[in-house]
């Protein structure tokens, strides 16, 4: 491998605040890191020092810029255009479009006898059906013309952490370093969804496809109400009026969950979120959802009121409520209370919901990456 017999190397682009870097743990050597936002550049250097970080557009990076030969380059591109809030931008879209920025450095490391041996891309789920597949099947047909067998795995982070957070993995290995693997789709890691956008795949593309393998997830043993803190230090309780007015925001459906708490004889957490539905007349009304499954939803960045993730704690008839904290943000995406995050509520909040859960990162690594990057044998799913 490039990097030392214990320690593969990798480029982490689109960095964030280095969770990536954070799953794939200390056994890995970080080689360079970018990233276009610089509080998130900011967060990456105060949490994993100066020296691998460079700030700036992807689209202005050389492979000058970059050392040595990787055995990895990470690339968590930008989602919103793929998203459903992307109005299907797409990989044309001027954020997601970074991808090709991506992709180009790729090649030209390629033409250099610097290729990595490993491509990991992460996305959204909604990436698999972006303008109706089209996305999908340009982003696969894309990396596989750099010579790569490709495959994707569908993770949730709540098989690891008690938050909704399903993603796109894309893997792609060398050709040289993975030999031929076969195999069929298995659940969970490979969603219908998946399977469907593979099967629309162009001939050129399926070729190139391959069904990697994961062992079933275990049960962890992580509880949202174990995350909870009773004297956050960066958000406050909500008064009781502001407490009543979340709670007169929901639907007679959510108002049972409410009571089935309250009745519960435990102290229960659940979590909201203010989204806008439709009444029985078809108008628009702001509503608030809650949850009480132990299985916080997805953290997303404030782009607005309704974006911020609340918590609701019962205790019998006894129910506050306020903001997730930055640090419970922090540990609902698997990094540790000595993370350093930034001052600002609002730049904490949006460097984690842009971010990567680092327990899946670390399972993806524990049981594919590593052996991939030794060249050990890969078994496909059955």
């Amino acid at each position: 491998m490039s990097g030392t017999a214990s320690q593969p190397t990798f480029y982490e682009f689109f960095a964030g605040g280095g969770m990536a870097r954070a799953g794939l743990g200390e056994g890995w050597r970080c080689l360079f890191a970018n990233d276009f936002d610089a509080g998130k550049a900011e967060s990456y250097r105060r949490n994993w020092g100066d020296g691998d970080m460079r700030m700036g557009d992807i689209h202005a990076l050389t492979t000058d810029d970059l050392p040595g030969v990787p055995d990895l380059a990470w690339a968590s591109f930008p989602c919103q255009d793929l998203s459903l809030a992307g109005h299907g931008a797409g990989l044309k879209g001027p954020r997601s479009g970074a991808f090709w920025g991506f992709r180009r450095i790729i090649e030209e490391l390629r033409g250099e006898s610097r290729a990595p041996k490993l491509l990991v891309i992460e996305n959204v789920i909604g990436a698999l059906t972006s303008n109706g597949g089209a996305d999908f099947s340009e982003l696969i047909t894309a990396l596989a013309a750099l010579g790569y067998a490709v495959g994707a795995l569908t993770i949730d982070a709540s098989h690891f952490l008690p938050q909704s957070r399903p993603r796109l993995f894309v893997l792609c290995a060398r050709e040289d370093a993975v030999g031929a693997v076969v195999g069929e789709p298995a659940l969970p890691w490979h969603s219908p969804a998946l399977t469907r956008a593979v099967a629309a795949l162009p001939a050129e593309a399926q070729a190139n496809w391959r069904w990697w393998r994961l062992p079933a997830p275990t049960a962890h043993n992580m509880r949202l109400v174990d995350l909870i803190e009773d004297h956050p230090a960066d958000v406050k309780w909500h008064t009781r009026a502001e407490t009543e007015r979340l709670v007169s925001l929901m639907s007679q459906a959510n108002l049972r969950k409410l009571d089935a708490a309250k009745a519960a004889g435990v102290r229960m957490v659940g979590t909201i979120y203010r989204r806008t539905r439709r009444d029985d007349k078809g108008a628009k009304v702001q509503r608030a959802e809650v949850r009480f499954d132990g299985v916080a939803g997805c953290l997303r960045t404030p782009g607005g009121g309704s974006s911020r993730q609340f918590i609701m704690v019962v205790d019998g008839d006894e129910v506050r409520t306020r903001l997730l904290s930055g640090r419970e943000a922090a540990r609902l995406m698997g990094l540790p209370d000595d993370y350093i995050l930034p001052a600002r509520y609002n730049d904490a909040y949006h460097l984690l919901g842009d971010g990567l859960a680092v327990s899946a990162v670390r399972f993806l690594r524990e049981h594919l990456l590593d052996a991939l990057v030794r060249g050990s044998p890969v078994q496909a799913a059955a």
